[in-house]
């Protein structure tokens, strides 16, 4: 009967629903919801020991988390739902996370809050009990209020909101098994009323007459939301109901909307406001000098532009230059590049002599360029050092908290190339791993922010391995790495600027809560690298191992001579040696994978100051790596991945073209 009516729905050219309209799930889980930046996901992690499952949500690109809490009688699913301000959503996130919250039987709702900023956070509070739900209110961050000196009366705050509220602090597990009790016994919310004048509330009451009760949100809380222009619950209502009953839905919003002569999603905040702000009246003391702490003075140069740029070049040339680029890519990479030139090489081809007979096979193992002599060494000995270098400064970065300060910092400028302050988060993990961060632009809000954002991944943002070898090269060439910097960073600006103008699509907004700042958790830091890095040497060894099997099947049969020979005069034309070409060609593989031929064509002398510039320039342009280009075609398909890789591969040849001629025509030298 369900395959007929769609049936006859598609025939008469009505609108499929945008969302299942089946009844939720019998099995009920355990979903947390809260604003970004607010400790959801070290709660999650908390409840669920780790042991998580991520997975995307049903016809979109956000992922969400299921786990399940031993803790909770019964150990019920946990579902870390995505970042959400109100359940009327703007950004694909919110969407997602709605539909999570009337798509799934809820055992138990947890909204995590800050529990300095309840102003800002017990919006979305009121909302979720509106909607009926069984809220259980977690204020989080709660040794971080009382050393601001904020009181919150929790049984107070509990009884005038009709629902449990647990204090607790998800990165020390305290507050836990308080909060798994009261989940365990979480009931619907039954009594909370927001009064929003006479006029919305004949047409919230006209509204929910008209609908009656049915699956997903209560019907009040169903009516504010159409109150308020939700296309999404108007479509859903033109699906379930017919149009006659949104026709006259339409008419009840209009004519309130005329009736009051304001809009109506504004009255609507207001009102909320002015409820949440009564009820911290009487429950919460936030003392005056209360954002006057060192650490809200140290936030507030963060995000001043006259002292946050200094203080971001201060944090590049620690972490990056100092600490990636001459301890990794230096000291490191220098000792174990040794280690493997006296010990492991000389070992490798010793045992390729005696063991095996044929000296197509030894080729495959030592020499040159051998799976362990060449592939392995520079997975090891080269990329190893400087991705777990990097992976150490992003993750105590992101520990502590300066990495939403950084987004606020550059959204000015980032608009002008299409993206906002968010695209930050996307575009600073790419210097770890372009391919993670082409999966996190996921995260942005419309589909033009996420190609810019994955067209200048893959042009302009070297990875960390890639980027920690240039560093370690240029570092005793000041010059070199002034001129590299400034034509990437040009290029980075110039592309984004002409891809912002030629693509179509509104400026994009931006938002974000920003967390406190803190000092980094040692155990925090290490389990954050420790996972990254098993992530990323997963995906690199495997792969250098394969690139160095294509070169020895290449040199047996001579492809491998005429590609070189096919590159030779692109690189003649850059002004580069004829070795150089093999630097390329191994940049084909991975872009880590070329620098880190380029750091051998170094090592030997065979490169000026101006060479190892426009080298440089050039491979960090250079087409992105195979894990990258296959993202890039899961995200965006065949024809958008070709079309931006044809893209950045004329770029990077012009640009390295550009600065040769550039260089002599000048008389400059590097």
């Amino acid at each position: 009967m369900q395959n007929a009516t769609a049936w006859l729905r598609r025939l008469s050219g009505a609108q499929c629903c945008p969302v299942d309209a089946a009844p939720k799930p019998q099995t009920e889980a355990v979903l947390i919801v809260g604003c970004p930046n607010v400790g959801k996901s070290a709660l999650f992690n908390r409840l669920t020991g780790r042991y998580a499952a991520v997975s995307n949500y049903p016809g979109t690109t956000v992922e969400i988390a299921r786990g399940h809490c031993s803790r909770i009688a019964g150990n019920p699913m946990v579902i870390d739902t995505p970042g959400m301000y109100s359940l009327l959503p703007i950004t694909e996130e919110e969407r997602v996370a709605r539909e999570t919250i009337i798509g799934q039987a809820a055992r138990a709702v947890v909204h995590v809050v800050d529990a300095k900023n309840l102003q800002r956070m017990l919006g979305l509070t009121v909302q979720l009990a509106e909607a009926r739900l069984p809220v259980v209110l977690a204020l989080n961050m709660w040794d971080e209020a009382a050393e601001l000196g904020v009181r919150v009366n929790v049984e107070r705050l509990g009884e005038a909101l009709g629902m449990p509220v647990v204090p607790t602090v998800a990165t020390q597990g305290v507050g836990l098994e308080t909060l798994a009790e009261r989940i365990a016994g979480a009931r619907p919310v039954r009594w909370v009323y927001v009064d929003y004048g006479p006029i919305l509330e004949g047409a919230i009451g006209r509204i929910g007459r008209l609908l009656g009760r049915g699956p997903g949100l209560a019907p009040r809380a169903l009516a504010l939301l159409l109150l308020q222009g939700d296309s999404d619950e108007e479509a859903r209502v033109a699906c379930e109901r017919g149009a006659d009953v949104i026709a006259r839905v339409r008419r009840i919003v209009a004519d309130a909307g005329d009736a009051t002569g304001w809009p109506l999603d504004y009255q609507v905040a207001m009102a909320r406001r002015a409820f949440v702000d009564r009820i911290l009246a009487q429950c919460v003391d936030v003392p005056v000098d209360a954002g006057r702490t060192l650490r809200e003075k140290i936030s507030r140069l963060c995000l001043n532009p006259l002292t946050g740029v200094p203080l971001l070049v201060l944090v590049l040339y620690l972490g990056l230059y100092k600490f990636v680029g001459e301890f990794g890519a230096g000291t490191l990479v220098n000792f174990l590049e040794t280690w493997f030139g006296d010990y492991v090489n000389p070992w490798v081809d010793r045992a390729a002599e005696q063991l095996i007979p044929w000296q197509m096979l030894r080729d495959l193992v030592g020499g040159q360029y051998g799976v362990v002599t060449l592939g392995v060494r520079y997975a090891v000995a080269i990329i190893l050092p400087i991705v777990g270098t990097f992976f150490i400064a992003f993750s105590v970065l992101e520990d502590s908290g300066y990495l939403p300060r950084l987004a606020m910092l550059v959204d000015r400028i980032f608009k002008r190339i299409g993206l906002n302050g968010r695209a930050v988060i996307p575009m600073v993990l790419g210097f770890g791993c372009a391919t993670m961060a082409t999966l996190v632009t996921r995260t942005l809000e419309s589909r033009r922010e996420r190609l810019i954002a994955t067209l200048l991944l893959a042009l302009a943002i070297p990875c960390s391995a890639q980027m920690g070898v240039i560093l370690g090269l240029v570092a005793g060439h000041p010059a070199v790495l002034a001129v590299w910097a400034g034509v990437v960073l040009a290029i980075f600006l110039v592309v984004g600027s002409l891809a912002a103008k030629v693509m179509p699509g509104e400026p994009p907004q931006f938002y974000m809560e920003l967390p406190p700042l803190r000092m980094p958790q040692p155990g925090n830091v290490l389990v954050k690298t420790y996972t990254r890095m098993v992530w990323y040497f997963k995906e690199v060894l495997p792969l250098f191992v394969l690139a160095s099997v294509f070169i020895w099947v290449g040199r047996i049969t001579g492809i491998f001579d005429l590609l070189t020979a096919a590159l030779a005069p692109v690189v003649r034309a850059l002004g580069l040696p004829d070795q150089a070409a093999v630097a390329f060609l191994f940049g084909f593989f991975r872009r880590d994978y070329g620098a880190a031929g380029l750091y051998d064509l170094h090592q030997h002398g065979l490169l000026t100051g101006n060479q190892l510039a426009i080298a440089a320039i050039t491979l960090t342009l250079l087409l992105p790596c195979v894990a990258q280009f296959l993202m890039m075609r899961k995200e965006h398909g065949w024809v958008v991945t070709l079309a931006i890789s044809a893209f950045v591969l004329a770029v990077a040849m012009g640009a390295g073209l550009a600065t040769h001629l550039a260089l002599s025509l000048l008389g400059v030298e590097l």
